[in-house]
């Protein structure tokens, strides 16, 4: 068969050349997408304006997604108590035992879930520690049902425990992912769209409250089914591992550091507050002013405003202390919650529901703006023994490495330590209603805790301490 040559006219067409580079941004959107990073330089900035604050926002974001729905699940106890009528024989004392119970579990499980992530991988532990979530879920679901055991519903509360951990893991990834200029901010965001989790959960409750009835606790679990699913899954799909061979973090670097133990304290009083009064706030309501919230649909009607308000200010309190000071911020928070605890106190003595509520509320938005400007501070403190050991010759990518690598330990310590802080905001509250009939007891516990963080705050590192 006889072919025609093919006449060109005009230039001819130019030969392809060797493709760009890829970039680190770029190799997780081909089809063959690598799961973990062959480089991460946060604080070399042509690096970080190129490529790196791209992956550090995705990851970010999703971090927050998977964060918050195991925030809902730690604090699923605070509204499933609210359906929990005399059908189900439990007084207030067993109620405020059911929400410590998952707080102190979720304390507990916080220290390893801070080192999974160097171990396993963020992007891994966050895919693993998401499905995880499915358990207690369904098992809530399974057995909510008047004439349940006692101790089946403790030991089911306490398998909710894991989503607290959650938490730790989180932070101690994108801790990783951020310049130490940033990372106030990062932290706040990362830790006030998990907290969202709490207001959240207790929404949904509402809804159940107000359309099904006190009668139907197993459709709370049922609707986060899916949702645990599904975030699994993006985080599967678009997260990163950040490069292996860096030293994990380690408890035993820090435990004998006087700051790892103030600084703890300081958190202990700042999400120690946040997560107990979230998991208590609808009993105290209904104990404390049971004219006012006779019903469980008008005690979670105000549940989720506290929690809420909390959860938003955390990211400026986080940006507050990058263009303060940690110190500074966390000083100020204080002394305002002290201020607010005194409130409460007289409030309660008075029987004055109102102001009552003006204090809790003023006591959760303070300590979500404590909670981002006491791990600003964590951070700030060992990034500034790190600068005065390089000033005194040590290598600066060396001494970088180990204020990440410590400031991560103690994120996750501080974390467990916070969370404890929820259990015993629970007994106190038990213990002052079984003693008294009243919470007085408890209010002014907590006020004097406020006071000595405050004191503490100034005396340690508010009287020239850059943090």
């Amino acid at each position: 068969m006889r072919t025609w040559p093919v006449r060109t006219t005009g230039p001819a067409a130019p030969q392809p050349g060797p493709p760009p580079p890829e970039t680190a941004e770029d190799r997780p959107r081909t089809r063959t997408r690598r799961r973990t990073l062959d480089e991460w330089r946060p604080e070399d900035p042509a690096f970080w304006e190129s490529t790196g604050a791209r992956i550090a926002r995705r990851n970010l974001v999703l971090s927050v997604l998977t964060e918050h729905i195991g925030f809902s699940v730690w604090s699923m106890w605070s509204v499933l108590v609210l359906f929990l009528g005399p059908e189900y024989g439990i007084d207030p004392a067993g109620k405020f035992t059911l929400t410590a119970v998952p707080t102190a579990l979720g304390a507990l499980l916080r220290v390893p879930y801070t080192y999974a992530v160097d171990r396993f991988g963020g992007r891994n532990w966050t895919v693993f520690s998401g499905l995880l979530l499915l358990l207690p879920t369904a098992l809530m679901a399974l057995v909510l049902r008047p004439g349940v055991p006692f101790t089946t519903l403790l030991l089911v509360a306490a398998v909710a425990g894991v989503g607290g951990g959650n938490f730790a893991s989180s932070m101690a990834n994108i801790n990783a992912f951020y310049p130490e200029r940033l990372k106030g901010r990062a932290l706040g965001i990362n830790a006030g769209g998990g907290n969202l989790g709490v207001p959240a959960v207790q929404l949904v409750g509402l809804l159940v409250l107000a359309t099904a009835g006190a009668a139907h606790p197993r459709l709370l679990p049922l609707c986060y089914l899916p949702l645990i699913a599904a975030t699994a899954v993006l985080a599967a799909l678009r997260m990163d591992n950040l490069p292996r061979g860096r030293r994990q973090p380690s408890v035993r670097e820090i435990a004998g550091d006087r700051d790892t133990w103030l600084l703890s304290v300081l958190y202990l009083g700042t999400f120690g507050s946040f997560i107990g009064f979230s998991f208590a706030f609808g009993q105290v309501l209904q104990v404390q002013f049971h004219d006012t919230f006779d019903t469980p649909v008008k005690a979670a009607a105000l549940t989720f405003l506290g929690p809420l308000l909390g959860s938003l200010a955390r990211p400026f309190g986080g940006a507050w202390a990058d263009r303060r000071g940690g110190a500074r911020v966390t000083l100020t928070v204080f002394a305002a919650m002290a201020a607010a605890g005194a409130l409460i106190l007289v409030a309660a003595r008075q029987g004055l529901a109102g102001g009552f509520l003006a204090g809790f509320v003023a006591l959760f938005v303070l300590s979500g703006l404590g909670n981002g400007s006491t791990y600003r501070m964590i951070v700030a403190v060992h990034h500034a023994r790190a600068r005065t050991a390089v000033r005194a010759g040590a290598d600066p990518a060396a001494a970088e490495a180990g204020a990440r690598r410590r400031s991560a330990a103690l994120i996750g310590l501080a974390g467990a330590v916070g969370a404890l802080g929820g259990v015993l905001v629970n007994i106190a509250f038990r213990q002052s209603f079984l003693a008294t009939g009243g919470g007085e007891p408890a209010y002014a516990a907590f006020l004097a805790f406020y006071v000595g963080c405050a004191a503490v705050t100034y005396g340690v590192y508010g009287r020239g301490r850059r943090v």
